[in-house]
């Protein structure tokens, strides 16, 4: 099986040298590699095999069937479940061990969650304030911010509106997101940063499994997550996130993780619609 990204769907505002697009296909080869193993079967994968097609980002070959392994089971059985939670989650900490066991699946897949502390949370919250501003000030980036949330009849691309039904409104998610005015009186969500070594397509493509897998841990765990975009898709702030760490890191995906409410089912481009060609040998 070829993974191929399709620079057709590349968002040319938010996302004009096609970064996300790839760490999303990352997501996709990491859920693909998941149900090969769960069904038996080693998914021996190759990544950015043909220099003349950058756009082919991996091929993955099942071998011979062998055990599944049980967490990775696991993991398979979450990827129906998995949501990107949008509203405020409940007021219940996330155990340590829960964190440890994500910055683990982080680091299987060759990237890494480093950690923040308190001062640095306040100042990603100044940081994602001015990013979420920038980004409302470019006409551009809301008419397709616009385009992506308002979806048509018989489209499944794009974030439907009752999807975001719930959710904290203008900026006011921003506080809602690190604590804000009434700090204290509720445990803020685990905010994680997922980086790469380097920002090459090769590390955005590993870095965009290990969001998959982080995800899917965090599902199997009772977890919700949702991304916190703005100090990531904004250039500037990405540079001011990454100075931020000090551990030369590049951050690819900043996500908030809590326990959330359940969510209903986001509709799926449909397998056709995926698919380049399928081939049948004898």
């Amino acid at each position: 099986m070829e993974l191929h990204a399709d620079p057709r769907r590349i968002l040319p505002v938010t996302d004009p040298d096609g970064r996300e697009l790839v760490l999303s296909c990352g997501a996709a080869l990491f859920t693909l590699r998941t149900a090969i193993h769960a069904l038996g079967f080693h998914p021996a994968t190759t990544l950015l095999p043909s220099r003349a097609d950058p756009d082919l980002l991996a091929v993955v070959r099942p071998l011979a069937e062998r055990t599944p392994d049980p967490k990775i089971a696991r993991l398979a059985r979450a990827i129906p479940r998995r949501r990107t939670n949008r509203r405020p989650f409940r007021p219940t900490t996330i155990p340590r061990s829960t964190l440890t066991t994500l910055r683990h699946a982080t680091e299987l897949e060759h990237a890494w969650m480093p950690s923040l502390d308190a001062e640095q949370c306040r100042h990603l919250r100044d940081l994602t304030a001015r990013a979420r501003r920038d980004q409302l000030a470019d006409p551009a980036f809301v008419a397709e911010l616009g385009r992506w949330t308002q979806l048509g009849a018989g489209t499944r691309d794009g974030v439907p509106s009752y999807a975001t039904v719930g959710a904290p409104a203008d900026e006011s998610w921003i506080l809602q997101e690190f604590g804000g005015p009434a700090e204290g009186t509720r445990p803020a969500p685990l905010v994680v940063v997922i980086g790469s070594l380097t920002d090459d397509r090769l590390d955005r493509l590993q870095a965009g499994q290990a969001l998959q897998r982080v995800l899917l841990t965090a599902t199997a765990a009772g977890l919700a997550a949702s991304f916190i975009s703005p100090p990531i898709m904004v250039p500037s702030a990405r540079a001011e996130l990454r100075r931020l760490l000090g551990c030369g890191v590049w951050p690819q995906v900043l996500l908030r993780l809590g326990y959330g409410s359940p969510l209903p089912w986001i509709p799926r481009r449909p397998l056709e619609d995926v698919l380049l060609e399928t081939l049948v040998s004898a």
